[in-house]
Parts: C-alpha cells; sequence; structure tokens
C-alpha cells in the first residue's frame, strides 16, 4: 500500500513551459485545440513506441531526450514554477477564465458544466485553497443537478463499503478515516478533503472510490499491463491507446524520475521501461474513468464529478480521453490556477475553463509548513518501509534518498508499521536532523534528513 511522509508524496506537474512550447511548434500543434496526429484502439508497447515515433519523428525525439523536468504525472497536478515573471496575472484570483478566449462568469462554467454527463475538478493535492475551490463549485453543480454522485481518486475499490457507511452517517470521522485505510491509500492530511467528505454526506450524495490498488499499478508499470492475469486487475479493462501528444508529455517527465542509477534524461522513446510507465499512468486513468463510467449508469443518470489531480486531466490526455472510449463523451474540465504561473501555459484545450487561486495565502501556508520529508512508500515484506518515488527538491532528494530504498530504521526505531514513518515525521521539528538507516540492494547505509528551520 502507497504511504506518503507525514504528509502527501508531492506529485510534480510544472516541466519548463519554453521546452514545451518548442516541442510544440515542432511537431505542428496549434495553440489553439491540441491535435492528436495518432489514435489507436488497442493499446501495446509496440503501438506506443509507433505512436511516439509519429508524433515526434526520429529527430525531434532525439531533441527530447536532453530536456528533464519533474516527475509523476499521476500526479502532474502539482507546483508549477513560477520561472515567468509577468506584470500581468492572465487569470486573476476569483475569476473564471477560458484558455485561449478570455473571462467567463462563474453562471456561465456551472450551466455548461452542468449539461454535462461527468465533470472533473483538478487539484494539487496539498493545496487548502484548491479543495476549497473545489468544495464551491462542487456545491454550484449540485444546485444545478442536486442527482449527483462524487467521485474521489484518493480511495481504492477495496473501501468502497466505508464511503457508503460514511454517507449514510454510521461512522464518526475517525472511523471513516480508519475504515478507508486513510492513512495507507492517501496520506495527505485528512483536514484538506473532510469538508468535501462532510457536504457528501450532508446531502446524501453517493461517494465513489475511483482508484485501485497500489500494488497493482507498481506491477503493470514495471511488468506491463498483459503479464497481469485478468482475474488480479480488479475488472480494469485495456485502457484506449494514449495519444501521440500524451506521449511526448510523459516522455520528459519520466526521464527526469532517479531510475536505478540510470542518469536523468537518459530515456529513449523506445526504452521497455518508458513504454511500461506509459501503461501504468494509462491503467490508473482507465481504472478511474470506469469508476466514474459505471457511477453515471445508475438510474436518473446522475452527474458523476470526478475529484482527483490536475495531471489525470490537463488537455483531455488522461481520464478525458479514458472516458470517451467508454462512451462518455460530454465530459467537462475545470481546473484551479495559481496566480502568478505564466501566461503562457494557459492554453486553449487544458481544461474548458480555470479559477484564479492565491498562490500564497495563509491557509495554504499552514499546510504546507507541517513536516514533509518528500517520499511515497509502501511497507516491505520482510520489513522496513520500500520508497516508491521521491519528491523533486524535497528533503529525502537532498538527502539522497532513492526509488526502492528501503528505510530499516527511522531516529534509531526499527520501520516495522506505517505509522513508525509518519509519527516519526509528524514530530520532527524545524531546523532539527532526522537519521534514517537505509537498505539498497545489498548495502546498508545510514543518512541524515535536514528539516530546514522555519523562516521568518
Amino acid at each position: 500500500m502507497v504511504h506518503g511522509s507525514g504528509c502527501s508524496g508531492t506529485r510534480a506537474s510544472g516541466w519548463d513551459e519554453r521546452y514545451y512550447q518548442r516541442v510544440r511548434s515542432r511537431v505542428g500543434l496549434s495553440t489553439g485545440k491540441h491535435t492528436f496526429p495518432l489514435m489507436i484502439r488497442s493499446i501495446s508497447l509496440k503501438s506506443i513506441r509507433e505512436t511516439f515515433y509519429a508524433f515526434l519523428g526520429m529527430r525531434t525525439a532525439m531533441v527530447l531526450f536532453a530536456v528533464v523536468a519533474p516527475m509523476n504525472i499521476a500526479l502532474a497536478e502539482t507546483k508549477v514554477e513560477n520561472k515567468e515573471k509577468e506584470s500581468v496575472d492572465c487569470v486573476p484570483v476569483g475569476n473564471w477564465i477560458v484558455p485561449g478566449a478570455g473571462k467567463i462568469t462563474e453562471a456561465e462554467v456551472i450551466a455548461k458544466a452542468a449539461r454535462r454527463s461527468a465533470v472533473l475538478l483538478g487539484e494539487m493535492h496539498d493545496n487548502a485553497e484548491h479543495h476549497r475551490w473545489q468544495l464551491q463549485t462542487l456545491a454550484a453543480l449540485h444546485v444545478a443537478r442536486p442527482d449527483m454522485v462524487i467521485g474521489f481518486e484518493m480511495f481504492p475499490r477495496r473501501v468502497q463499503k466505508a464511503l457508503d457507511q460514511w454517507v449514510a452517517g454510521d461512522l464518526t470521522e475517525a472511523q471513516f478515516l480508519a475504515a478507508a485505510d486513510w492513512g495507507t491509500v492517501w496520506s495527505t492530511d485528512a483536514n484538506l478533503y473532510l469538508p468535501l467528505f462532510h457536504f457528501a454526506r450532508m446531502n446524501r450524495i453517493p461517494m465513489v472510490a475511483l482508484n485501485i490498488d497500489t500494488r497493482l499499478r507498481r506491477t503493470v508499470a514495471s511488468k506491463g499491463f498483459a503479464a497481469v492475469a485478468e482475474k488480479d486487475r480488479e475488472g480494469v479493462t485495456p485502457p484506449a491507446a494514449p495519444s501521440a501528444a500524451y506521449l511526448g508529455y510523459l516522455l520528459p517527465i519520466y526521464g527526469e524520475h532517479d531510475r536505478g542509477g540510470k542518469k536523468r534524461g537518459d530515456t529513449q522513446p523506445d526504452d521497455p521501461d518508458f513504454l511500461r510507465f506509459v501503461e501504468g499512468q494509462q491503467l490508473w486513468d482507465r481504472a478511474m474513468a470506469q469508476a466514474m463510467h459505471a457511477a453515471g449508469e445508475r438510474p436518473g443518470r446522475p452527474l458523476v464529478v470526478g475529484i482527483m489531480g490536475s495531471g489525470h486531466i490537463r488537455h483531455g490526455y488522461g481520464v478525458p480521453h479514458q472516458l470517451k472510449d467508454l462512451g462518455v463523451a460530454e465530459v467537462g474540465m475545470l481546473l484551479p490556477w495559481n496566480s502568478g504561473s505564466g501566461c503562457s501555459q494557459v492554453v486553449a484545450g487544458i481544461a474548458d475553463a480555470v479559477f484564479g487561486i492565491a498562490s500564497l495565502s495563509p491557509s495554504t501556508q499552514e499546510f504546507s509548513s507541517r513536516p514533509r520529508l518528500g517520499i511515497r512508500f509502501e511497507m516491505a515484506q520482510d520489513g522496513g518501509a520500500r520508497v516508491l518515488q521521491v519528491e523533486k527538491g524535497s528533503i529525502a532528494e537532498a538527502a539522497g534518498i532513492r526509488d526502492a530504498d528501503i528505510i530499516v530504521e527511522a531516529a534509531g526505531t526499527p520501520v516495522k508499521r506505517t505509522e513508525d514513518i509518519v509519527e516519526t515525521v509528524k514530530r520532527q521539528a524545524p531546523g532539527t536532523w532526522l537519521p534514517l538507516s537505509l537498505k539498497r540492494g545489498s548495502d546498508s547505509s545510514e543518512i541524515v534528513a535536514k528539516f530546514p528551520a522555519v523562516r521568518k
């Protein structure tokens, strides 16, 4: 089961926009609606490879290899770096903007979204303002479409019973979070999400677990979808093949990731690891799309609203693409937009509309200032915490922690349970050092994670 260290392992999203624009211009993508050169209906490693080359061509593909960018699309939903200091805020705080067109009223946004079969609301997982925006948008949509179902990326299907009991009013907050295995399956501060959960409960809106078990995603990412027996796929059908544009989006993100000693940026488009990584991402998108599709088939055809990371939504590459393959053509895409982000990123097609969010609100700082090691992990069978992902720019990365490392001790205490890591990190005061004992293959080592002092 995947877990984060005290808070979520933040998922990186903001790869260099100047590079993005170069790729767009090289392959002839307009700055308006995205054109997908090839769309294929059956997914395989070979088809992914062929699609990629069709998108970029060999010379363009070679340009991609030297460029690095933050990791984890699944999370592509986080922390866009503001490298472009612009005098004009193109998405003013508190305003809706249609990318590529201009301002639009909230009434228009909600009216259009309410006519859809499904609406996706993006987020940066640890941004409190994003979740407040989601709540505001949910409330407005509920007025327009009271017959609603809310799907959450945060929950795997195995905990659906806990969601049903919560909405029915049978569980306290503590009982719900325990029954849903929150500390293991998501780990981001529950206070960020509880207002959304209470909104669903207050209005008796069904909540649906959209996700699948982390172990299945990891198996597909390492071995490929075909290697997983059908009985172990949790009902997920083969994903629709990714668009060529999505492959171009994923390659530099994957190339930035530390992968067992390979240098960052050393990724080739036909690298089997990259192709399996694509399959893993597609599986994630497909699983959530299938759950939303099933919810939309309920009597009365309710409006299905999906709460998920923005990286699954942007440009329609992820979940929207899979929904349309399942026959759900009317999909709305709404995103929060941090003020100060470069205007060149607000391109037509990234979403139906974006809403300006204050980047440096005290509320956001309140949650982001809590101790964060910056990893996602699962408990290893032989003991210790196996690192699944190291956040770029995190304390863990600075300390030298790598993916696949196993943390066997934290502050001199053996790591036997998830809580041994989580509680140790939560107790860590700013400006202090946390000694960790690691196993990396057959080697053992001691490192120190240095938590910075609070800036005044």
